[in-house]
C-alpha cells in the first residue's frame, strides 16, 4: 500500500492541532481509558483502519487491556468480558459510526443514558465522532501501520 501523502499532519498542521486539542479534552474527560481505547478499537474495526487497530490494540495493552478482551471486541454482545457501562458505550459506538443504517435507534441511546451523565454522553460522543475522523484521515490517504518482526508477545 503506497501512501497518497506522505505526512498528512504536516500538511496541515493547524487542523492536525485542532483534532488534537478535541483528543485532550476528551482524554482529560474523565472517561476511563480503558473504555476510550476500546471505542476507538471498535469503531477502527469496523471502518477496517489497520492503522488506528494497530495503534488503539498497542494503546490498550500498554495500558493493562488483556488480550482476550481484545480478541473478543468484534463479538462484544455475546462475550461477558465486557461491563454495562462497556456495553452501552460499544452500542452507542456502533450505532454512530454506522448511522446512515441505524439512525442512532432510542434503545441504544437509552443505554448510554442509564451509564453516563449528560457530560459523559456528549465526551462520549465527541470521542465517536473523533475517532471515526481519525480513521477516515488515514483510510483516505493510505496511512501504513509499522511493520512488527514476528510474532510480539503482549
Amino acid at each position: 500500500m503506497t501512501p497518497r501523502i506522505a505526512a498528512p499532519f504536516k500538511a496541515a498542521p493547524e487542523a492536525y492541532k485542532a483534532m488534537a486539542a478535541l483528543e485532550a479534552a476528551i482524554k482529560a474527560s474523565g472517561l476511563e481509558h480503558s473504555l476510550i481505547e476500546l471505542v476507538k478499537m471498535r469503531a477502527s474495526q469496523i471502518n477496517g483502519c489497520a492503522y488506528c487497530i494497530h495503534m488503539h490494540s498497542t494503546d490498550a495493552r500498554k495500558a493493562g487491556e488483556t488480550e482476550m478482551r481484545l480478541y473478543m471486541l468484534n463479538a462484544w454482545r455475546e462475550s461477558t468480558l465486557y461491563t454495562p457501562r462497556e456495553r452501552a458505550a460499544l452500542a452507542w459506538t456502533e450505532s454512530l459510526t454506522l448511522v446512515a443504517a441505524t439512525g442512532a435507534p432510542d434503545s441504544d441511546y437509552d443505554l448510554v443514558k442509564a451509564e453516563f451523565s449528560e457530560a459523559e454522553q456528549v465526551n462520549l460522543t465527541m470521542l465517536i465522532g473523533a475517532i471515526n475522523a481519525w480513521n477516515r484521515l488515514a483510510i483516505g490517504f493510505r496511512m501504513a501501520h509499522p511493520k512488527e518482526g514476528g510474532r510480539v508477545a503482549a
